[in-house]
């Protein structure tokens, strides 16, 4: 059974759910596209604040499925439309405008890993494991993983990772400064809905741009970056959350912000 990537709305979160735990929810090229096409839906519904990414069967995802990678060895270009379809993935859930949550029970492995630290914020279990296994099979990594690894810790860290396929606790990442949230076992997908009410009752537009700002801030020099700042600041300074954050705050009461 191909790994389904099931949808469902829990108050302004929009879960989506890896599922296929026989194979610790291998993943596949029909994912990666329900996954782009899931993103790319509630980028313009209003009634979507925030997005969970979780996996059934106490796993968040084993990683890619090495029978069908075997099928298609000595084929590069299907090689090459596999791993384009998963960069898509992971390149839609950077530039996705609202806040994307991993959350993270069992393993997390491969392209699994790769996925969960391409997220916005990350939420696991304090038994879950993290893998990059890569280097056991004579592979290198996809998924973006070495382009996160590389902004998130020093090169040596990053490279000993890699080389030597390590699997990493959820204390080791964070120690790292890579886990956002430390959940008990079982509770991975509730402290990450948690996480996205917190993240609902702010500005939408104001997490837009201070994501796009972070997103640009490695690249960028000292001016620009301060150039899209000030760009950003006046824009949402002038928004009509902007006039609603005022007000509230002059009236000494919680915001309610709109879309």
């Amino acid at each position: 059974m191909t790994a389904q990537l099931l949808s469902a709305q829990v108050g302004a979160t929009l879960v989506l759910t890896l599922s296929d735990p026989a194979t610790r929810n291998a993943l596949s090229p029909q994912v990666y596209a329900a996954g782009v096409e899931a993103l790319a839906a509630c980028e313009g519904n209003p009634e979507i604040r925030a997005i969970v990414l979780t996996g059934a069967g106490g796993h968040f995802c084993g990683g890619g499925n090495l029978e069908q990678l075997a099928g298609v060895r000595g084929q590069p270009e299907r090689q090459r439309e596999r791993v384009d379809a998963l960069h898509q993935w992971i390149e839609v859930i950077r530039a996705c405008p609202k806040p994307v949550i991993c959350a993270v029970e069992g393993a997390a492995a491969g392209a699994g890993c790769s996925i969960a630290l391409a997220c916005d914020l990350l939420v696991a279990a304090n038994d879950a494991r993290f893998g990059l296994a890569y280097g056991k099979l004579g592979f290198t990594p996809d998924g973006g993983a070495s382009h996160h690894l590389a902004r998130a810790l020093p090169r040596n860290q990053a490279l000993e990772w890699l080389w030597l396929a390590q699997t990493r606790s959820t204390a080791d990442l964070d120690r790292l400064g890579l886990i956002t949230r430390v959940a008990a076992p079982g509770e991975a997908l509730t402290t990450a809905l948690a996480l996205a009410e917190q993240l609902a009752a702010m500005a939408p537009n104001a997490l837009a741009s201070a994501k796009e700002l972070i997103n640009s801030a490695p690249g960028a020099e000292l001016g620009s970056q301060l150039t899209a700042e000030r760009d950003a600041f006046v824009a949402n300074v002038n928004h009509a959350n902007g006039a609603e954050g005022l007000a509230a705050w002059r009236e000494k009461r919680s915001p309610r912000f709109g879309a």
